[in-house]
């Protein structure tokens, strides 16, 4: 078995992916691998996507997913697109169904180049989620930070989208708050078990959001999709807006607002732009890698 296999620098509305062709191998993307990648400023990413064989039949392929802090994660709907587009240019396909560690997500390629991905079923249920104490209505759970008497953060909808995640609203840009100091207090709160994304979102209409998500395994990142599907389906759910809206994620570089659809039959299904950077090779043990036009030259 070769040492290195093929990967793709991308991005999902600025969210960092690295596509990696795992496809035709036992081994995987190794902890310490992911670690020495984002380490690097060049390979530095939000998520791993790895590519492996379909385990299920009817499935295109299964993806194994890594923050990086080399840790697994269960959802990445910016990284998914950022495969569909990868293999739709490979195979000339459009339409794809991939099993993940959350379940089964089906995605399409739409003309205009924006891909749409059914990110499953959203859970409310608080040992699901899962909280470490029971709440009966989790759209508003007992959790802020600052002072007891004037918190600056209060009152999340707590939900899981295949990886558990809490949408404090506030009524200014998120990007006014200091989400880099709440965020790991925040996602490491005893009351979230396996840890939690955390997003801020701002209501701007009964159909537009604006979002900020300091992300579990990864911290600030530009954009993340999951966050994007739990605000919505959670703004809808409390009554703040309809189920279809637009999120403008306020970190990413990219003007370009993600679409929310929570459909009549509870799935809900993100679309949204990806974005092809560069190519190169890997090592999956190590995290060794070369960029394709450096191919010759040292490794790094």
């Amino acid at each position: 078995m070769s040492n290195t296999v093929e990967f793709a620098k991308m991005n999902g509305l600025g969210n960092k992916i690295l596509v990696v062709d795992m496809r035709g191998r036992s081994d995987k993307v190794t902890p310490q691998a992911a670690i020495a990648l984002n380490a690097d400023a060049e390979t530095q990413f939000d998520q791993i996507m790895a590519i492996h064989d379909p385990k299920a039949q009817g499935t295109d392929a299964y993806i194994d997913i890594l923050n990086s802090d080399g840790s697994k994660a269960q959802a990445c709907g910016n990284g998914t697109r950022c495969v569909v587009q990868a293999l739709a240019a490979e195979t000339g396909k459009k339409a794809f169904t991939f099993q993940t560690v959350a379940g089964i997500l089906n995605a399409f390629e739409h003309d205009d180049g924006t891909i749409s991905v059914d990110m499953g079923l959203p859970v409310f249920d608080w040992n699901r989620i899962p909280l470490a104490e029971e709440f009966h209505d989790t759209s508003r759970i007992e959790l802020q930070i600052g002072p007891i008497d004037n918190p600056v953060l209060h009152s999340p909808s707590a939900m899981s989208m295949g990886n558990p995640h809490a949408i404090f609203w506030v009524d200014r840009d998120p990007m006014s708050f200091d989400l880099e100091r709440f965020g790991p207090l925040l996602e490491n709160h005893p009351i979230f078990p396996e840890k939690a994304n955390i997003t801020l979102a701002q209501v701007i209409s009964d159909s537009a959001l604006r979002t900020r998500t300091w992300e579990r395994g990864a911290g600030l990142t530009l954009a993340c999709g999951s966050a994007a599907c739990a605000s919505a389906v959670s703004a809808a759910r409390t009554g703040r807006t309809g189920r279809k809206v637009t999120i403008d994620v306020a970190s990413s570089p990219i003007r370009q607002p993600l679409r929310i659809d929570w459909r009549g039959d509870d799935h809900v299904v993100m679309t949204g732009p990806a974005e092809w950077e560069w190519s190169g090779t890997l090592d999956p043990s190590t995290g060794t890698w070369s960029r394709d036009a450096e191919r010759g030259a040292e490794a790094r």
